[in-house]
């Protein structure tokens, strides 16, 4: 459903009933502007959202092994010219 800015400042109370059924997508000057949306549906994109940053987690920590780990740090070492003496 879409709403004007100044028939949203009317009627407020009424779209704010109806963003529970569906989003309702605010118009200001002739582009849409914001969404209202129920806070269930809130609720489910956050879940969403955590959903998909954990994945990328998994997936992350899967290529980072303690082989490649290791790989990464003994070349940043090298190109930055650190000298590391372990046996002080």
């Amino acid at each position: 459903m879409n709403v004007q800015a100044t028939e949203l400042k009317t009627r407020l109370g009424k779209y704010l009933d109806a963003a529970i059924k569906e989003p309702i997508i605010i118009e200001k000057n002739g582009r849409n502007a914001a969404v209202i949306i129920s806070f269930d549906q809130y609720n489910h994109l956050l879940e969403l959202e955590d959903f998909y940053w954990g994945m990328k987690a998994l997936e992350a920590e899967k290529e980072l092994s303690l082989e490649n780990g290791l790989s990464f740090l003994q070349q940043v070492i090298k190109e930055k010219g650190i000298n590391i003496d372990i046996n002080n």
